[in-house]
């Protein structure tokens, strides 16, 4: 009798680990903390190393130095673990079964590992003060603490939230848009907010920056752990309280299902060209604005290069941000596909316009500013558009498949970074970059090379914009919503059938977690009233005139509402 009790209390059974989400539907508070905010400030310091690592490698850490072989070795080998990280991650949040859901529980954990990891990455290195090799030492072993396990566990399980929050397509999409608004958040943080920190502030100062990533590490623990308490996995619950068994399907099986459907390498393929494309602009964004945009046209000199970015990040952020009001609604009229399609035919005309004009402060903003546009239905459907394959799949073979494929939906999107920053310090090695030698041409009027102005106008500009055209054509042949009511009648159906054949009573889930919110509704009222009565008799007031005075206050909320 002890074993059974031991079994059916755990860990996250405990009134502490609770969600402090009860309703069957989408509301306000789960949407902006727990998929806005939460993400955001747990990938707060990825957007900031995706725009400025690399340039903190280069012109503070190893600043003098020549260390172009191990910057380009370094992120090119790590995404062997990075992509490692990611696949062992999605096999155990597969099988992880709590009643916390199966993703949440290591969003708990990551929280912890992303604020350490965080700060080792700029405090650990400093070690190694005067040696150029017990630098690259420590920075390997950071390095690879933040991009090889913190992130991958953060991000696969973060990525998996959205396809297990809920059946509903229409609520699906708003969060799958407020997850990616979160994640263009610190993109922007990183090109619009913090270039102004380092320039005027951070400078090649590495204490500074120490300081800077003790804070943001710090913060980054905080919000994720709040998202974990203001997030629901409404899909895993689905079999919870049922007689029917979670189904732990093997890697191989799930393998086999996702290789043979269509649908999978078409989003997947589409993701990989949007993403690591838009990698290579972040990391080549800080160089295009110090040595290829003319900025005399700000009367700084080399410093209005901080201005440069500011003004390019605001004009990407901008643009993404007024989107966001009508790419849902779109969306919902006209269907995802269409309107990302569309999307990024407008971006490849912004492209053109930038990396044609790329010395012209105006057109470049207005060309980023089109081209930003056109991204933003990819940035905020893609987790939706995967959703909506993860159905079909399980409608067709009786099973989900989110572990391995957001393990490969985060691998693509943690490992195009360090990818991409290889790449692109093997061009910069290729034109010969050396910081101060090209801020010295700059500030002289010589210039550089048009060689290495290419170079870098290439991996700002024209690396996405043909990327874009590329992911317009690839996208046209998903055509996977056209299934998802059929889909969803199907699983529907299967989960029927399973319950009661395993003995149980059918109850369907959307009714279950209606009932559930009711019953935590009276549970909540009971205890409010308990808390009135307790208060009265403490106080020596009638409890039918304070039940009153409240019931009153309640019903003129209503009616102002």
């Amino acid at each position: 009798m002890e074993k059974e009790t031991a079994k059916k209390v755990g860990f996250f059974d405990a009134p502490l680990f609770r969600t402090r989400i009860k309703s069957a539907n989408i509301k306000f508070s789960e949407t902006v903390i727990g998929y806005l905010i939460g993400p955001f400030g747990a990938l707060l310091a990825s957007g900031i190393f995706t725009a400025y690592l690399n340039n903190y490698w280069t012109d503070v850490l190893f600043s003098g130095s020549d260390v172009t072989t191990f910057l380009t070795l370094l992120p090119a080998l790590s995404t062997i673990l990075i992509v490692v990280g990611n696949i062992v991650v999605g096999q155990l949040i597969e099988k992880t079964v709590t009643p916390a859901g199966k993703a949440r529980p290591w969003i708990l954990l990551a929280s912890v590992l992303l604020g350490v990891s965080c700060i080792l990455m700029f405090t650990v290195p400093l070690i190694a003060e005067g040696s150029d090799v017990g630098k690259m030492v420590l920075t390997a072993i950071s390095y690879n603490l933040y991009y090889s396990v913190a992130f991958p566990m953060y991000n696969t399980a973060n990525s998996t939230l959205v396809p297990v929050s809920t059946r509903n397509p229409n609520q699906r999409s708003l969060l799958a848009s407020f997850t990616n608004l979160a994640n263009l958040a610190v993109m922007g943080a990183g090109s619009m907010i913090f270039p102004l920190i380092a320039s005027l502030v951070l400078k090649r100062s590495a204490g500074a920056w120490a300081v800077a990533f003790i804070i943001i590490g710090i913060l980054s623990f905080v919000v994720t752990v709040l998202q974990y308490y203001f997030t629901r996995e409404r899909v895993t619950e689905e079999t919870i309280g049922t007689p029917v068994e979670v189904k732990k399907i093997p890697m191989g099986q799930q393998m086999k299902a996702c290789f043979s459907e269509k649908y999978w390498w078409i989003i997947l393929g589409f993701y990989i060209f949007f993403q690591f494309s838009g990698a290579i602009k972040n990391l080549s964004m800080v160089y295009f604005c110090k040595y290829v945009v003319d900025n005399s046209f700000w009367g700084l000199g080399f410093e209005g290069f901080g201005t440069t970015q500011t003004l390019l990040g605001v004009a990407g952020a901008i643009p993404m941000a007024i989107a966001m009001l009508f790419i849902w609604p779109l969306s919902k009229k006209t269907g995802k596909q269409i309107v990302v399609i569309g999307g990024m035919l407008v971006g490849v005309v912004g492209g053109i316009i930038a990396g044609s004009f790329y010395s012209s402060p105006v057109l470049v903003t207005i060309g980023v500013a089109l081209k930003c546009f056109g991204s933003a239905p990819a940035c905020y459907m893609i987790l939706a558009m995967i959703s909506d394959m993860l159905d079909h799949m399980e409608a067709k073979n009786g099973f989900r498949c989110d572990g391995f494929t957001m393990s490969v939906y985060s691998s693509i999107m943690v490992a195009s970074t360090p990818i991409m920053t290889a790449v692109f310090n093997a061009i910069l090695g290729g034109v010969n970059y050396d910081a101060a030698a090209f801020q010295t041409a700059i500030e002289t009027g010589v210039g550089i090379s048009g060689g290495a102005i290419s170079a870098i106008n290439w991996s700002y500009v024209w690396i996405e914009t043909v990327a874009y055209a590329v992911c317009a054509i690839i996208l046209a042949f998903f055509i996977v919503e056209r299934f998802l009511k059929k889909d969803q009648e199907t699983i529907k159906a299967r989960q029927k059938a399973e319950v009661e054949a395993a003995g149980g009573v059918w109850e369907d889930p959307a009714d279950r977690l209606k009932r559930e919110e009711e019953e935590a509704i009276a549970a909540s009222e009971e205890a409010r009233k308990a808390e009135l009565k307790a208060k009265c008799e403490k106080k020596g007031l009638n409890y039918e005139e304070e039940e009153a005075k409240y019931q009153a206050k309640i019903a003129a909320k209503k009616k102002k509402k």
